[in-house]
């Protein structure tokens, strides 16, 4: 008999099983549920409107308020530099994403009572909310995301956090989550602009590299980067990162994804760039990876890039665990 063919007959790590398995698992099991009927369960179950009811009692209880963008340009007092333009950017965004979403629960809500008549968005509206399924109206407004309604309404608590705490101070905080934001690649840029001035180089030849420092979390930085920024809130598939030898290890046995430390983004010129014994770490937004690519993080590796470009090693930005 022929025996299956395993992930490490194409260089994948034994995980990589793992994870395709799950994926099918979940894939099937969504498939279940959204055969389910939509009417009560049986004996004590609630309809797709009360369940749908439940879930948006709850949102519009969590709500934030909108940011107020005239206050936060008027404390600018006309000092826009590129870091705090990414805040405004950010705030700008987060505040069209509230208003969709209390706008349209506002009108569910009218319909659900009686008072409007029901149109073909606010169905499925409603059926996103009893599934515990993002809607697509918000998640067209938002940022790529493979998160569950509930998980994803908490993202979106964290990101507002960070954006409350960077517009009060207009201060780049000590460290960003990068995860956290509508549009991470112009935080990049603005790494790149601000060195770029300072130094007076030209800004077409200065590009971003990273160093992985030891500090595992956000806590442990005291203060804000002197050259370039550091972030925080990256994830690894594929293979992990040792604290210990600072550089690129295989995966352990069942663990299918490693937290990578904080990380220092710095500006440099293009001819000084230094990639060796690094592997060219793509940088994906989602685990779906495909056009998902913010950038590319320089890891330190003892066993060269092939390797670890065979497993398909890859970090992201937001992992459902």
């Amino acid at each position: 008999t022929l025996k299956s063919e395993t992930p490490t007959a194409y260089g994948l790590h034994p995980n990589a099983e793992i994870g395709f398995k799950l994926r099918e698992a979940e894939a099937f099991c969504q498939s279940v549920l959204n055969l389910q009927p939509r009417t009560a369960g049986g004996e004590g179950g609630l309809s797709e409107e009360e369940r749908a009811k439940q879930v948006l009692d709850d949102i519009v209880e969590k709500l934030p308020d909108i940011f107020d963008m005239e206050d936060i340009r008027n404390r600018c007092d006309g000092d826009f530099s590129p870091y705090t333009m990414v805040a405004i950017q950010e705030a700008e965004r987060m505040n069209v994403v509230i208003v969709e979403m209390k706008r349209s629960l506002i009108e569910l809500d009218l319909g659900l009572k009686g008072d409007l008549t029901m149109t073909g968005p606010m169905e499925s509206l409603m059926s996103s909310l009893a599934s515990n399924q993002t809607p697509g109206s918000w998640a067209i407004l938002a940022y790529p995301s493979l998160r569950p309604l509930a998980s994803w309404f908490l993202n979106l608590l964290q990101r507002y956090e960070q954006l409350v705490g960077w517009t009060s101070e207009l201060a780049v905080p000590v460290s960003v989550w990068l995860s956290g934001l509508f549009n991470p690649q112009s935080f990049l840029t603005a790494v790149k602009q601000t060195t770029a001035r300072r130094n007076e180089w030209p800004l077409d030849k200065t590009e971003v590299i990273t160093e992985v420092t030891k500090r595992v979390s956000k806590e442990q930085v005291e203060a804000a980067a002197r050259d370039g920024a550091y972030i925080h809130g990256l994830t690894m598939e594929g293979a992990r990162w040792d604290e210990k030898a600072m550089c690129l290890e295989d995966s352990l046995p069942k663990q299918l994804f490693c937290p990578l430390p904080v990380i220092l983004v710095k500006a440099v010129q293009v001819d000084r760039a230094d990639i060796k014994d690094a592997y060219q770490t793509p940088v994906y937004t989602t685990e779906a990876r495909f056009r998902q690519e913010v950038f590319t993080a320089q890891l330190k590796s003892k066993t060269g890039q092939l390797k670890w470009i065979l497993a398909g090693v890859a970090a992201f930005l937001d992992v459902v665990l």
